[in-house]
Formats: C-alpha cells, structure tokens, sequence
C-alpha cells in the first residue's frame, strides 16, 4: 500500500519573509510509534478501514450468538443451531485463501469493496430469512464476505505502516475482535428484548455499506504487475479442511454413541490428511514457513488456535445464561461479552509492554489464565442460578479473557517477524487470521457436538462444553513456551 505524501510547493520572498526562519539545528521529532502516530493524517483511514472491518467481521459472529435464541423460537431449527456459527466460519475459511489474491487482482480498495457488499448481501438474505435453511444460506454467504474483511486487516499491517507501528496496529486489529464481541452480544441482545431480530441485520448491512464507501476513497488501487502475483489456490488442503469441519458439524445431528465417534474419528483423519497435503503441497493454505524445520511460527499459530477454541464458548454462553441463570436476552448477551472485556482491557494494557521478558511472561501465562477461567465458569454452572453466582460467571470469565489480551498482540507481531521476506511475511501475517477461521470453524463445530452430548439437560450441556473446550486450552500452556523457545 502506498501513501500520499503532500505536494511540495515553492515559496515567495514575500512568504518567506512572514515566517521567521528555524534553527539549524531545529530537527523534526522522531516518530513516536505510539497511538498519537497511528492515529495522525498519515494513517487514520488505513487504520479505521482496517479496524473497521475486522470489528464488522467479529461483531456479527457474537451478535447471532445473542440472537440465535429468539431466531429458533420464530422459525425454528434448534436442531441446527451450531450450523448456523459454523456455515459462517466455513465459508470465511474459505474466503480467507482468496485475500492475497484479491489484493495482487484488484488492489486493496476494490477487495474491501468486495467484501463489504457479499457481507452486506449475506446480512439482507438473513434479514429475509423465513426458515433456518434460508438463515444458513445467508451466514454463508456472510462468511464469505467476513472472511475477505477479517483477512485483508491482517494483511496489509505490514506493507502500509512503518515498523515502529507494527505492535499498535496489530493490537488495534486483534482488539477489534474484542470491541466487536462486546458489542455483538450487547447490541444483539438489545434486538432480541425487543423482538427485532431481523432488523438487527439491517443495521449490519447499512455499516457495511458505509464502510464500502469509505474503503473505495481512502484506499490504493491494484499495484502495475500485481495479478502476476497472485498464486494457485490450495484447492486440495480446502477441500479437506471444508470436508473437516462439515464431519465435525454432522457430529452434533447424529445419535449420540458410535455414530458420534465414527464422525469425531473422521474428522480427525480428514485433519491429518489436510496436515500431509500442506507439508508436500506447492499451494498452501498456511505459509509455507508453518511447516518449516526450525521455525517458531507453527506454535505461533496452535498458540493463536487455542485461544479461538476458549472464545467459541461465547456462542452458548448467551443460551445458557437465559436457560440456567433466567437472564434476560439482554442481560445473557452482556454475560457473552464478559471474556472481550477481559480480553479488550488486557490487550490495551499489554501493547504498551516493552520489556522482551516481560512480553515472554505475557505470552507464557495466557493460556494458563484462559484455562483457569474456563473451568472455574464450568466449576460453578448449576441451575436456576442465583444474580450472585451469575456475577461470578462473569467475573470469571472476564478475567479468563485476560489471558487472551496480555498474549495475542505479541504473538501477532512475532507472527510478522518470523521471517525477513517482505512477501513471506505479508503471509503470515495473513495467517494470523486464517488459523483463527480454521479454529473457530472447528471448535464451533466441536463445540456443537459437545452441547449435543448434554442432550436436554441444559446444565450437563454447559459442563460439557466448557470442560471440552478447557482441555484444549491447556496445550496452549506447551506451545506459547515452544513458539518462545523456537522464536529465540
């Protein structure tokens, strides 16, 4: 991405004489790197389209969570309610592969004027929806157009700003997800007390249009030479991974016993064959560095993956706070925001962190801070809960978040500087936001099987998630501590 620099001008004797000259030594102020510079002329719009899109994108995964409740008591298909989380997550996985492309094709403002109108497409087909099967359709092609967004804020950090910037803008994006699951739940919840699910759609589709405007005026067109630049599509790693998660989501349709396990088993075959086809393939879906001998960004990415799997319990956590703590649709959509609070407010902290020790720290201990508020959340789940031990889910949960926002900012940039290659590291940059789609995708998926296994009884459906997905999270205790051992 290019920037515009002010045009030079010549100036009069007479203008010369109305300003007093400067000292010699009178030099400009270095560049701070701070908030104030990302934040000046220079870099405003690039940062607000970038934030925007990727606040868009995370807003909306959260504000269906709220809203999915009162969506299945007007058209039913309570069966499906994973599918409607996952259908998006897939189709941004997706779209995801398509960023780079996109951005070699058409140049960054015409890729986000692509994915604000298939967003906004996808939001006015849910809008209408009559059925679930309609509802699924349009949050896919909601994912599509998410996908693009999420993708391209990663993308383009590394090519449009100075490195100085870099951690900030990094932060900015990945707080974005947190701002944007603080207000998705919230705002989703709002509709849902008064009974508007469907215009809560609308409201997405006018931000994605206003954001499309902004995107085609404050952004670059395609660079001369660019579409030469574009690779193959990894069709291979995508048809496994898609086949993955579809394994994974049929999991929680089907009879509870080995029909379950025949499905968990072969989604974990289609796994490992997605792993061997992207070490051997020319067309990856992940850089290719991931799969390198040596290099720290695979545990980078688990790292980065585990968190995804602790967040994907904000997609229940609004049903059960209505079932097991009697909230309101609003309040329950506020209870699924408590891990983006804790997750917002740490990260704001953890930018300013300089000190290499002291971000080593940071990126060792968060999953174990994520870990220990998921089990403690599950440790205190009973029924017909009293407005105290509500508020201790919250705080839990907020503090489990924590975890997430001393940690993520680090690994993003680590992510960026896993290699020196400008284009190597334009991608993993962008594989950032990949791994979290491939992720989110799965354990929404896993997540649907693991509520199913509950079956009617609501409180053991609360216990299974939140202990399933706890398990996961502990391994990110080993790999933070690799991707800091391989990083060195």
């Amino acid at each position: 991405m290019t920037h515009d620099t002010p045009a030079q001008t010549v100036s009069s004797p007479a203008d010369q004489g109305r300003h007093a000259p400067q000292p010699a030594c009178a030099a400009p102020p270095e560049p701070s790197g701070g908030w104030g510079e990302l934040f000046t002329r220079q870099y405003a719009a690039q940062a607000s389209i970038l934030a925007g899109g990727v606040a868009l994108y995370a807003m909306n995964l959260y504000f269906t969570a709220a809203l999915l409740p009162s969506i299945v008591a007007d058209i039913g298909g309570a069966r499906f309610y994973a599918w409607v989380a996952t259908g998006f997550l897939t189709a941004a996985v997706i779209a995801a592969m398509l960023v780079s492309r996109l951005l070699a094709r058409l140049g960054a403002a015409r890729a986000y004027l692509a994915g604000f109108l298939v967003f906004g497409a996808g939001a006015a087909l849910t809008a209408a929806s009559p059925s679930m099967a309609t509802l699924i359709v349009g949050r896919v092609v909601q994912g599509l157009g998410g996908g693009l967004l999420a993708g391209l804020g990663y993308a383009v950090i590394r090519s449009a700003l100075p490195e100085r910037l870099w951690t900030r803008a990094a932060g900015l994006v990945s707080a974005m997800w947190g701002v944007g699951t603080l207000v998705g739940p919230s705002l989703g919840g709002l509709f849902a007390e008064l009974g508007l699910w469907r215009g809560a759609y609308l409201v997405l589709l006018g931000a994605a249009l206003v954001l499309a405007v902004l995107a085609r005026r404050s952004l670059p067109g395609p660079v001369a030479g660019g579409a030469g630049l574009a690779e193959p599509l990894p069709l291979p790693s995508l048809v496994l991974l898609t086949l993955a998660v579809a394994v994974f989501s049929t999991s929680s349709t089907v009879p509870r016993g080995w029909p379950t396990a025949l499905c968990l088993g072969a989604g974990l075959a289609l796994l490992a064959g997605f792993v061997l086809v992207e070490r051997g393939g020319r067309a990856t879906v992940l850089p290719r560095l991931t799969y390198r001998r040596g290099n720290h960004l695979k545990w980078v990415y688990l790292t980065v993956a585990v968190y995804c799997a602790g967040v994907m319990t904000e997609t229940f956590i609004p049903l059960f706070g209505q079932e097991l703590g009697g909230l309101s649709p609003l309040a329950a959509g506020f209870l699924g925001a408590t891990v983006s609070v804790g997750w917002t407010a740490a990260q704001l902290f953890s930018v300013n962190v300089r000190s290499v020790r002291a971000r080593e720290l940071a990126v060792r201990i968060g999953p174990a801070v994520l870990t220990a508020g998921l089990l403690a959340y599950g440790l205190l789940q009973t029924g017909a809960a009293s407005g105290g031990r509500v508020l201790l889910w919250a705080a839990v949960l907020v503090a489990g978040g924590t975890g997430i926002g001393v940690a993520f900012p680090h690994l993003s940039v680590a992510a960026m500087r896993s290699t020196d290659d400008e284009a190597e590291g334009a991608k993993a940059a962008a594989g950032l936001n990949t791994t979290q789609l491939i992720a989110f995708s799965l354990s929404s998926a896993l997540a649907g099987t693991l509520v199913s296994a509950g079956g009617e009884a609501r409180l053991d459906a609360a216990r299974y998630l939140v202990f399933g997905l706890g398990s996961l999270t502990v391994f990110g205790v080993v790999t933070a501590a690799l991707s800091l051992r391989r990083g060195r």
